[in-house]
């Protein structure tokens, strides 16, 4: 029988899960068995697991899970160092470069476990099954706005938090800019045909700020693009690929430029492929802005978990596109994953 087990997240400002309960009863029904632990935080109560017939465990203990469970979470595993045994799925930010990445691959190696990552998650066409997009653009638009806000205070932004839904980000959101007065920054958002870029530009658009949108007709030349420096804010919705182009270069800081808050949504600032060259770590909840430059003043939010904003709505969005393939996983070797699989031993092998 499949063993799922849905571990805790054990990272900070984490709340979300892969699948709800409904979807825990239809694994069920379907004759997988379904472990969920206990949590601290996860924004979809425990008693909605159970009452539909999941197995309930210990918060944070899956290392002593039966040697046949897949683990299942969303966020990064506890950096302690130790071999991983089981088969694990989450996103490991591990096939760019990343030296987290390259670490967590090691410990696969060393314990003979497995990585099914969200992220590769495909299709026969090579698109994601599943991802938080959407929800990522809508609250790193938020973000983004909270950073210009608190610029025209002569301030940096403060903490960010959780939302009971989208509708208490807006209204809070709302609120913030009405307290400014009636002007509005000008958006660049590139990859806005994609999911995380939709939302994005949904935020703005609720908001009223004035958008210009790019997708890959706009950004095929290659690049440089100055018309970045002439907006406000810019909003990065592509993930970073060997062949994407670099949208910020490192000069920027110091050039002639209006843009003073670039959301770099996509988030990956320790590969070598990132598009925005002006800044090396990401940024927290605690402290959502880096100032990258003080005259003239730029600032950068790059919050890696973004969705876990918005922990229900995005749960729950995220878990019904992944749940077709869930029902699918008591044969690993074709389909998704089979595909992930592949992806995991090609990065692997020369370890």
């Amino acid at each position: 029988m499949t063993h799922l087990w849905v571990r805790a997240e054990q990272r900070a400002n984490e709340e979300r899960v892969g699948v709800t309960p409904a979807g825990a009863a239809q694994l069920i029904e379907a004759g997988v068995r379904v472990t969920v632990e206990e949590s601290s935080f996860r924004a979809i109560p425990l008693d909605g697991y159970r009452e539909v017939g999941c197995e309930i465990a210990v918060e944070n203990s899956w290392p002593e899970a039966p040697a046949d469970a897949i683990i299942f979470g969303l966020k990064e595993l506890p950096e302690d160092g130790t071999p991983l045994t089981h088969r694990h799925i989450l996103f490991g930010h591990a096939y760019k470069g990343q030296p987290a990445g390259q670490i967590l691959l090691k410990r696969f190696k060393a314990g003979g476990g497995r990585l099914y990552d969200l992220e590769y998650l495909v299709d026969e066409s090579g698109r994601r099954v599943a991802a938080f997009g959407y929800w990522a653009g809508f609250a790193g638009a938020a973000v983004a706005l909270k950073c210009w806000a608190a610029q025209q205070r002569d301030e940096i932004a403060g903490p960010v938090s959780t939302y009971s839904g989208s509708k208490a980000l807006l209204s809070e959101l709302a609120a913030e800019l009405k307290a400014i007065g009636a002007q509005r920054p000008t958006a660049l958002v590139i990859g806005a045909l994609g999911r995380v870029g939709s939302g994005s530009a949904d935020l703005c658009a609720e908001m009223d700020v004035p958008m210009t949108k790019w997708d890959m007709k706009e950004t095929a030349h290659g690049g440089p693009f100055p018309e970045v420096l002439d907006h406000d804010i810019f909003l990065n919705c592509i993930l970073a690929r060997p062949d994407t182009p670099v949208f910020v270069p490192a000069i920027a800081k110091t050039a002639p430029r209006r843009l003073t808050v670039i959301g770099d949504i996509a988030c990956d600032p320790d590969s070598v492929f990132s598009p925005v060259k002006v800044y090396d770590r990401t940024t927290t909840w605690d402290e959502p802005a880096l100032r990258v430059q003080d005259v003239p003043v730029l600032d950068v939010t790059a919050i890696d978990n973004l969705p876990s904003m918005l922990p229900v709505e995005s749960s729950e969005d995220y878990a019904a596109q992944l749940l077709p393939s869930l029902l699918t996983l008591d044969d690993l070797s074709v389909g998704v994953w089979g595909r992930a699989k592949a992806t995991f031993d090609e990065h692997t092998k020369g370890l």
